[in-house]
């Protein structure tokens, strides 16, 4: 299983991005997928996530009404919409994936692929 995240960048706060994760390997369908971040010297943190059973979604408080997760099983691929970018938003975003079922998908330890992380950086 190999993720692939894409879609960082440098943007001013108020602005948007979206990044995406490109999923290859064992079937995409059997993974809950989740997007985390870690800025320098923080602990990794939750964003969001996405199940593979009914496309339920899960979001952190901090980007909750300003942040849209999708996935596409057609193509493989997973997106992450980001509105309202604020400067706390700066961090390292990693896609990984997920065989528990939906169990703890706020916890980064049970995810079992992780991609190359992508930077975003928002200035003010």
């Amino acid at each position: 299983v190999q993720l692939q995240a894409s879609g960082g960048g440098r943007v001013q706060a108020g602005d948007s991005l979206r990044l995406s994760c490109a999923y290859s390997g064992r079937t995409f369908n059997r993974y809950d997928i989740g997007w985390f971040r870690q800025d320098s010297g923080t602990d990794r943190q939750f964003v969001a996530a996405v199940s593979v059973i009914g496309g339920r979604t899960i979001y952190a408080e901090s980007v909750r009404d300003r942040f849209i997760m999708s996935r596409d099983n057609a193509s493989n691929m997973v997106y992450l919409q980001m509105n309202s970018l604020k400067l706390e938003d700066t961090a390292v975003y990693y896609c990984a994936a997920d065989n528990a079922k939906w169990r703890t998908p706020t916890n980064w330890k049970t995810y079992n692929y992780w991609g190359q992380g992508t930077q975003v950086t928002v200035s003010s």
